[in-house]
């Protein structure tokens, strides 16, 4: 018996989670300055999240330097794309859209 409501992906059903995916769906990929910005959290509950999304697969992360400054970039991957487009659809059967 199929249900009427898909559940909801609980990677991306927390707030943070889901505003660094959405954001990175528009963007090619962002620095951990620009995602703590968007997504108005701490530095240690960034890097958490950020650690979440890439054990799922739905993220990279890469550690590089520019200057003598560690840097952090985000990119989304193909099965971080799907996930959000599935998350999407499945929020819109919630609103009967």
């Amino acid at each position: 018996m199929s249900k009427p409501y898909d559940e909801l992906d609980p990677v991306l059903n927390v707030p943070a989670r889901l505003a660094i995916v959405s954001a990175l769906i528009k963007l090619k990929q962002a620095d951990f300055g620009y995602l703590l910005e968007i997504t108005q959290t701490t530095q240690g509950n960034l890097s958490h999240q950020l650690k979440k999304l890439n054990e799922a697969g739905y993220i990279e992360i890469k550690k590089t330097f520019k200057g003598n400054y560690p840097q952090t970039v985000c990119k989304l991957t193909p099965k971080g794309k799907n996930a959000f487009e599935k998350y999407v659809l499945a929020i819109k059967k919630y609103l009967h859209l």
